[in-house]
């Protein structure tokens, strides 16, 4: 279930109940303020007269502040309380909090407010891990005038947290306590401010006591002038315009800039447990936003190219010309305890990486950032033609060599992930098959730069007498006469992996099935073992490994089926497309108009409901961008030489849908 109020500044996020309280139970769980992966308040509550208000109104304002109304407890009904609460939140590199009591009485009142406080400084992945616990190493507390810092070390390591408010008011152990004597009419109020201490930065709030209207993330874009430059969507389907906005300000909420001379932002994966840089999210999420946020593209390419590995470090499965997987920043990455600080298994992220590049070039024409990057371009095809494919066979296949990595490193990469048909775990090296798709596709699109940007015929030539090979050898190893669809992968035997799954999508997205294979993959991807009715299930219904609500093996993924549903258009399937597109939309109406990372395979029919995954992370970015690929699926958008070309094919309940102000 989403939590009751998030409030979140990219990477930097607050998570409570919808009194705006963290109540400091247990250490497991994901409410409380984080900063770079580590929980810096894992208590913030408020009582009056040591009891918690009782919550009128609760909601998100903007994606990084939050509003919270209540008043004291109601002992009998028609007894209304005298006195009533407002809590202002916003995060803004810090938090800054308001809190005001107000007596709507003729006669003084007099209360005690308390804020009770604490931090565990968890990491983010202790936290994931639901048997681990954060160490009980001590936090020290140290007071001063009107402001307290909790700090906690490990192995030499510090963080910090830094609470300093405005009224007068008393500590006690844990707490904060306010003895108000409110007026007739009169009203007391309080600002906090909790800064992040990290060795020895401070990060603050972004400008001091400011309030709503003041205080805001620092991006380039501010959240106006960021749904200002998205074009504008004029359409008779209200259920698309409220998912299109909610994808927007989803994604807007996501920002952030893990380097700091970066002039623009990228997204972060989701919320809670991937606020952090992934080469894979990032790259497919800026691809899926190209025609509306241009600019993420070239930030993620930039950030990765500047992060790409250079040497072979066995510990973060890394090898030259590698993308980057995950870059993480709290206790266990720094310290060297989990390969996370700059963790490159992934083994499809270096191929979408150059499929990125070329589609940014077609969108924008930037010419300039693809010859700045034609080093990291090259080298990233270095590795698809060396490290990548280990044994020579012509096939990107993975194994982890660290003993903290992932089993699997494609998309879907659980443990459980990849499953012959009886059920079976695949052992590895794996070659998965949409990996192959992309190191075609990445083939044939660098070829174009190359030839179009760089100047160098020669390596055009080479990359497209390549591309051409796999696309012979991939369909002659890869495809399954007696069960009529693509392996999902080879294993370390070169046995095809036999399961029927979504990855067989992503083959018509990168163009490597043969036109005369492309019906049989259609019938299976759009049959009903396949689509629930809300999308495409990342694995037949009719396979033993199938679960309606296992993470990879049955669930519904949109950025998985907005994928499937372009590869449909791409091969002229444009009635199945539009209706794999609205299907998302019709999902995101179950869901506020906020897509989840993933939600349950359970088939429409039966279930008449969008099922939530228990753990799924919301807003999370392929999330939140499918629905803007869907919008380009049904459009039927393209852009070449500097041109649009759109041949629509709209669902039934669509009958107008025009993008205004589109910049090519």
């Amino acid at each position: 279930m989403a939590p009751d109020l998030v409030v979140l500044d990219g990477s930097t996020f607050f998570v409570s109940d919808e009194a705006g309280d963290v109540m400091g139970r247990g250490t497991t769980g994901t409410t409380g303020f984080f900063f770079q992966d580590v929980r810096h308040l894992s208590t913030w509550s408020l009582t009056i007269d040591g009891s918690p208000m009782r919550v009128l109104t609760s909601r998100v304002v903007d994606y990084y502040s939050a509003r919270v109304f209540g008043t004291t407890t109601i002992e009998r009904v028609g007894a209304n309380p005298p006195i009533s609460i407002q809590r202002d939140r916003i995060v803004a590199g810090g938090v800054h909090e308001d809190v005001w009591v107000r007596n709507h009485s003729e006669v003084e009142q007099h209360v005690r407010l308390e804020i009770a406080f604490g931090s565990d400084f968890a990491d983010i992945f202790e936290l994931k891990d639901s048997g681990s616990s954060p160490p009980t190493a001590a936090t020290s507390v140290e007071e001063g005038e009107r402001e307290l810092t909790l700090r906690h070390a490990r192995r030499g390591s510090q963080r910090g947290t830094h609470i300093e408010w405005s009224a007068e008011g008393g500590i006690e152990v844990g707490s904060l306590h306010f003895e108000l004597a409110l007026p007739p009419r009169g009203e007391w109020q309080t600002c906090l401010d909790i800064s992040s201490i990290v060795e020895d930065e401070r990060h603050r709030p972004r400008a001091g006591h400011g309030g709503f209207g003041t205080l805001q993330p620092h991006m380039p874009r501010s959240l106006e002038g960021w749904l200002t430059d998205a074009p504008r969507l004029d359409t008779d389907a209200d259920l698309v315009a409220h998912t299109y906005r909610r994808s927007l300000v989803d994604l807007a909420a996501l920002r952030f800039r893990p380097l700091p001379d970066l002039s623009w932002s990228l997204p972060a994966a989701g919320l809670p447990w991937f606020m952090a840089l992934f080469g894979r999210d990032s790259l497919i999420t800026a691809y899926m936003a190209l025609p509306f946020q241009p600019h993420l593209a070239a930030t993620t390419l930039e950030a990765l190219s500047e992060l790409q590995a250079t040497e072979r470090d066995d510990f973060r499965d890394a090898d030259p010309g590698k993308i980057l997987h995950e870059a993480r920043r709290g206790w266990l990455a720094t310290l060297g305890e989990t390969p996370h600080s700059a963790y490159y298994g992934s083994h499809d992220a270096t191929p979408l990486f150059l499929i990125l590049l070329d589609e940014y070039e077609r969108w924008t024409g930037d010419r300039e950032l693809v010859r700045k990057l034609e080093p990291a371009a090259r080298a990233a095809l270095e590795w698809i033609e060396g490290p990548g494919d280990p044994d020579g066979d012509g096939y990107l296949e993975y194994q982890t060599r660290s003993p903290k990595g992932l089993r699997n490193q494609g998309w879907k990469d659980s443990w459980n992930a990849l499953l012959f048909a009886d059920g079976r775990p695949a052992e590895p090296p794996i070659a998965t098959c949409e990996i192959q798709g992309y190191a075609y596709d990445a083939r044939r699109r660098t070829a174009r730069l190359a030839r179009t940007c760089w100047d160098d015929d020669a390596l055009a030539e080479r990359l497209e007498r390549d591309a051409a090979s796999l696309y012979e050898r991939f369909d002659r190893d890869f495809w399954l006469d007696a069960r009529g669809h693509y392996a999902l992968a080879l294993d370390r035997d070169k046995r095809p992996v036999d399961a029927l799954t979504s990855n067989v999508g992503h083959l018509l997205w990168s163009g490597i099935v043969p036109p005369e294979r492309a019906q049989a993959v259609r019938d299976r991807l759009m049959a009903p073992d396949m689509f629930s009715g809300w999308g495409i299930r990342t694995m037949s219904s009719r396979d033993a490994g199938y679960s309606p609500i296992e993470y990879h093996d049955g669930t519904v993924w949109p950025h998985d089926t907005a994928i499937v549903a372009e590869g449909l258009r791409r091969y002229g399937f444009r009635d199945d497309a539009g209706r794999l597109a609205w299907s998302l939309f019709q999902a995101a109406e179950q869901f506020d108009y906020r897509l989840p990372e993933v939600f349950a395979g359970f088939d429409r029919q039966t279930s008449s409901l969008a099922v939530e995954y228990p753990t799924a992370s919301r807003p999370q970015a392929w999330a939140a961008a499918a629905p803007l690929l869907a919008i380009r699926t049904m459009l039927g958008l393209d852009a070449e030489d500097g041109v649009i070309r759109s041949v629509p094919s709209l669902p039934d309940p669509i009958r107008r849908l025009e993008l205004r102000r589109e910049r090519v």
